[in-house]
């Protein structure tokens, strides 16, 4: 067998050995332990930004379902209190808002002379306090999603740069500039960048969608809390 045989018979094994595709968990494995320490991170935080879109959907969901619910029965009863008990007050942000209100009023209207235009103001602060505070509360774990989108790219980016960084010590240290020596330091840093990305895009998404339906809440209570405040002043006006 001449040498021309043996070198193509040398690089026909090479090649079947070499993978057919990219292989995640190998390109996690091999890489420096900063970049590992990097992809974890990311991994963590793109888990975490799921668990927030998927619970966040859910709760949304049963809030529009119950608030609804409530508002109907609320408007049709002569007799708002029968709707207000401590286990809507405490599960329908609707009711508290509606609670907030009444309670106010109460407040205001227990002591004769009533001065009716300071009791609507003070009934309306207290329900659009509420209302803001139910709004903060339920966009409450939304930060994490804005966080997130901003700063895993560059997490992923250091991540990037760490694995090149340690693909040019590998050059000079075996004195070798082939692709069979940096390519897969650089493999590895490039995946660090895709798992940044892969966090950030569906967390900047999200978030944008996440807010506008915060912002859509709160434009509702808010016009709820403007009929029961319409309804408290008739109710002065008669006192």
């Amino acid at each position: 067998m001449n040498s021309d045989a043996i070198a193509a018979l040398v690089l026909s094994l090479a090649g079947a050995g070499a993978p057919a595709r990219l292989d995640p968990l190998e390109l996690f494995l091999q890489a420096d332990i900063v970049v590992q320490a990097v992809m974890i991170g990311l991994i963590l935080a793109s888990i975490w930004t799921w668990t927030i879109i998927v619970s966040f959907s859910m709760r949304r969901a049963k809030l529009e379902r119950r608030s609804t619910d409530f508002e109907d029965d609320f408007f049709a009863r002569s007799n708002s209190e029968d709707t207000l008990g401590k286990r809507k007050r405490a599960v329908i942000p609707a009711a508290r808002v509606a609670g907030a209100g009444l309670d106010e009023w109460k407040r205001s209207t227990a002591k004769q002379p009533v001065d009716r235009d300071a009791t609507r103001q003070r009934i309306g602060a207290a329900m659009e306090s509420q209302v803001a505070e139910e709004a903060d509360e339920l966009a409450g774990r939304l930060t994490f999603l804005a966080t997130t989108g901003s700063v895993a790219p560059f997490v992923g980016l250091f991540g990037t740069v760490w694995g090149i960084m340690n693909s040019f010590f590998q050059i000079g240290a075996q004195q070798s500039a082939s692709l069979a020596v940096v390519a897969p330091g650089i493999a590895e840093a490039l995946f660090a960048t895709a798992i940044g990305l892969f966090a950030a895009i569906p967390a900047v998404i999200a978030y944008n969608r996440f807010s506008q339906s915060v912002n859509l809440y709160e434009a509702r209570l808010q016009r709820f809390a403007d009929k029961v405040h319409a309804g408290l002043s008739r109710e002065l006006d008669r006192a």
